[in-house]
């Protein structure tokens, strides 16, 4: 079954936006865990505009499930990681200004620079994952760099989705067939929610993982969080 690992990101982000504690980040992780989540994923940045290294910290020894961090490996995400030793590391070649994720790796060019990081993640045991767009080519990288799985950048997916699922769909069928050619795990995120999310399933059943966030948070606004992770859970089965 493909696991759904619940990114925490929004949750962070509205506690934030009032100093203190509300909403409890921890307490929030955990119940999302008892509500049906198989992992937590979390992707600091260097502002700190929503998870915090500190929350990294203090969740590490709370969690049950899985533990997934985020991000662009700098000497400061990496020294974090290589210190908490998550189960997973998603290693995103984002900007420090970059809004949100918008592109995978172009693996060949930085082909030096992810062997050398993703040797030091694995040395401590941890699983890599490298996001890339639905290339053959950057996936045929990831795996010549050593990574364990690629995370498939689902945007385009989820913009195209309304017009033509099925074209929408089709890059990442042939990504996903290539990386599992090659022993690669499938991983998948970002804008995936309740309405392409089951397609999209559908069409990779082999996929590892989904981590979803901020349509899942969004959405528990009207349906409840406890709730909305069974809904979203119901998609991948």
């Amino acid at each position: 079954m493909t696991r759904l690992s619940v990114n925490i990101n929004k949750i962070a982000l509205l506690r934030n936006a009032r100093g203190g504690d509300l909403p409890n980040l921890l307490q929030a992780a955990l119940d999302i865990e008892d509500f049906g989540a198989d992992g937590i994923t979390v992707h600091p940045r260097p502002d700190e505009r929503h998870i915090r290294y500190s929350d990294c910290y203090q969740l590490r020894p709370l969690l049950r499930s899985e533990f997934n961090i985020e991000g662009y490996p700098d000497e400061r995400w990496l020294g974090m990681v290589l210190d908490l030793k998550p189960e997973q590391a998603t290693l995103v070649p984002d900007a420090p200004d970059t809004l949100t994720s918008d592109h995978g790796w172009d693996s060949y060019r930085h082909m030096d620079f992810l062997k050398e990081v993703i040797g030091r993640l694995k040395e401590k045991g941890i699983r890599v994952s490298l996001f890339v767009d639905p290339e053959p080519k950057c996936i045929e990288g990831a795996a010549e760099a050593g990574a364990d799985r690629v995370e498939l950048y689902t945007g385009p997916y989820a913009h195209g989705f309304a017009k033509h699922a099925g074209e929408a769909a089709a890059p990442y069928v042939q990504a996903a067939a290539r990386a599992r050619q090659l022993g690669l795990g499938i991983n998948a995120g970002h804008d995936l929610n309740l309405r392409n999310l089951g397609y999209f399933h559908k069409q990779i059943p082999f996929l590892d993982e989904v981590s979803i966030g901020h349509a899942l948070i969004a959405d528990a606004l009207y349906y409840g969080l406890e709730n909305v992770v069974n809904m979203y859970k119901r998609q991948l089965q």
